[in-house]
């Protein structure tokens, strides 16, 4: 085997180098359970001396009770021998529940901080990383420390307290043996520390092909990617490229699971002939110095005790090593910076608080990693009730806007205030109760439509859910269903049409009934005879409502009481539907391509709300 083997791998030395595993943020992760792991030291201590019991025993039996046919004190040795074998299995078993149970619940611990740390990530995380890396980190990161977390520190106590327990009392049978015996420790060490170097290049690179393969049934195997598979006609190239990812983690798994088996080999066959050799050193007298049948004998039981926890040590130490940059890469999550962090003290705002207005105080954003502004000096005031557009070109910073709103990112300079309250100090319940989004993806989970519009407001009854879904433009279809809202939607709704799901997305936002609505393009990826059917659901859902709409096609926005147009990040233009066509700037740019490319008429006439709109929003608000 080449050297190059043993050295450690760079990528490890550099993910450790970035977050270190440390001693005490180790124990750090125990702190908790500090009670439970003293009742765990105390119960290693108690067993470890006890045990010590069963070679003397057996002396005394060898050396004094068969020899002169004491058969009382024979009848006793054996009960002490039983007994011993009673209590020490009895604390074996208590050991093992605590120490598992204290394993888990860091185990759990661990697997809960790290998926908090990533739900407070900004949308800039999940876009920049794959969602198999994230499941891998997640589950099989830390499913791979779990022995190491539930079995190291109470191995490292129980064997640490039996081999010096048990070598306390070796020497003192003889010390001449004890020395010869522990010969072989240096070596086993050596060979250890040379097979954890290898398992530690071959589990990161296990959790990498791991990853790479989580990341590939994700991206294969939902719907939009088994759509792009089937009209691309790529279903053999996929095939091929999961089937090689997959050999490498079967391959990567066989070296795992063999690397150190020719060490633990040649570690029994050494253990195994030490006995042969304490034997062989009783029969001199230089060795011997006059050891009794008994001691010999006790001290070979003593000798195999202790080498059975020194192997436990040392192959603890080879996990451990093999595990550090697991628990770097977990520690990496753990510590990621929040771009979006929550106030210390969050403003709580009460359901029937009379908010005012919506501001942009000249707000400027970029992202981290970027030096030009996406949005830059915004100002706009959006008085309660009333609604406003925002425009623009592709990449004009529209969504970015909505985005700062409902703090899916903060403000690089200035401040989003609602009603007088900055909403980076607003509590994040009071934020989402107040603000309600729409968007053109229109994001259903994979449950039952009556466990989607639910997650809205969990205390609505049925009668508020037919009320929003009627208001909606979507209650006969879900009628129709054999099973009605106990119907599982389908991954991200895709049971439904597009329309549909937009519909359903609707109805989820009015059971919540927010003060504040966003309407991020949410009409733009359906075609003209559709978005005319979502159109009157939107018209039911903005009534009464601060509303900002997000658009791209001028359709949408024409009824709003101020347009704001963005170009570069900055606003342009200014003022309503008529007085920016007047203007003749971008706006009437926008809107004579839209006029050229879905044949509308951009001086039609504004339609009219719906007839009754302002009755029926009173007979469904679930207020």
């Amino acid at each position: 085997m080449s050297s190059k083997v043993h050295k450690v791998n760079p990528k490890d030395r550099a993910q450790l180098n970035q977050t270190p595993v440390t001693f005490a943020r180790v124990a750090g992760l125990f702190r908790p359970y500090r009670s439970k792991l003293l009742v765990v030291s105390l119960i290693i201590v108690t067993s470890s001396v006890i045990s010590l019991g069963q070679p003397l025993l057996l002396r005394l039996i060898i050396d004094d009770a068969l020899p002169y046919g004491r058969t009382t004190l024979l009848e006793l040795a054996v009960a002490g021998m039983i007994l011993v074998s009673i209590i020490t299995g009895v604390l074996g078993v208590l050991q093992a529940w605590l120490a598992t149970s204290i394993g888990q619940q860091v185990m759990h611990r661990m697997r809960a901080d790290v998926f908090a740390n990533l739900q407070s990530q900004s949308m800039d995380f999940f876009k920049k990383t794959r969602g198999g890396e994230v499941q891998s980190r997640i589950t099989s990161d830390i499913t791979g420390m779990q022995s190491v977390i539930t079995s190291t520190a109470t191995t490292i106590a129980a064997n640490v307290t039996t081999v010096v327990a048990t070598a306390i009392a070796m020497a003192a049978l003889s010390w001449r043996l004890s020395l010869l015996s522990m010969v072989i420790i240096p070596p086993a060490v050596w060979m250890t520390r040379r097979v954890a170097i290898i398992r530690q290049s071959v589990t990161r690179q296990r959790q990498e092909a791991m990853s790479d393969l989580l990341s590939q049934v994700e991206e294969a195997l939902t719907v939009s990617g088994a759509q792009l598979i089937k009209t691309l006609g790529i279903a053999d190239a996929r095939q091929r490229q999961f089937e090689s990812a997959s050999a490498s983690l079967s391959e990567l798994e066989l070296k795992s699971k063999l690397a150190g088996k020719w060490r633990t080999a040649v570690m029994n066959v050494t253990f195994a002939s030490v006995p042969a050799l304490i034997y062989l050193a009783a029969g001199f007298e230089a060795t011997s110095s006059g050891l009794t049948l008994g001691t010999l004998i006790a001290f070979a039981t003593l000798q195999v005790n202790v080498f059975k926890p020194t192997l436990g040590l040392l192959n603890i130490g080879a996990e451990w090593i093999a595990s550090l940059a697991l628990l770097s890469r977990i520690f990496d999550y753990l510590d990621l910076p929040v771009d979006v962090p929550a106030p210390r003290h969050g403003i709580q705002v009460p359901g029937d608080h009379l908010l005012g207005p919506v501001r942009f105080e000249h707000v400027s954003y970029r992202y981290p990693d970027s030096e030009t502004n996406i949005l830059d000096d915004i100002d706009i005031t959006v008085a309660p009730g009333t609604s406003i557009a925002v425009v623009g070109e592709t990449g004009s910073g529209k969504s970015t806007l909505a985005a700062l709103l409902v703090r899916l990112a903060d403000p690089t300079e200035g401040r989003v205030c609602i009603g007088g309250f900055d909403v980076r100090e607003l509590d994040h319940r009071s934020l989402t109760a107040l603000v309600g989004i729409v968007s053109q993806d229109p994001y259903l989970s994979h449950t039952t439509i009556r466990h989607n519009l639910l997650q809205a407001r969990p205390e609505a009854t049925e009668d508020m859910i037919w009320n929003v879904l009627t208001a909606a433009q979507i209650a006969e279809t879900v009628e129709r269903l054999p099973e009605g809202l106990d119907t599982v939607v389908g991954a991200r709704g895709h049971r439904f049409s597009g329309g549909e799901r937009q519909r359903l997305v609707i109805a989820r936002t009015l059971l919540r009934d927010p003060k504040i609505l966003i309407l991020d393009e949410a009409t733009s990826a359906l075609d003209n005879a559709t978005e005319k059917e979502v159109q009157v659901a939107l018209d039911r859902l903005v009534l009464g409502r601060t509303t900002i709409t997000i658009a791209h096609r001028l359709s949408t926005v024409r009824r709003a009481d101020r347009i704001y147009v963005l170009s570069g990040g900055r606003i342009t233009e200014a003022g309503s539907h008529t007085d920016l066509l007047a203007l003749g700037g971008l706006y009437a740019a926008l809107a004579s391509a839209s006029q050229t490319n879905n044949g509308l008429d951009s001086s039609m006439p504004t339609p009219s709300a719906p007839q009754g709109a302002d009755e029926h929003r009173l007979s469904f608000s679930p207020n």
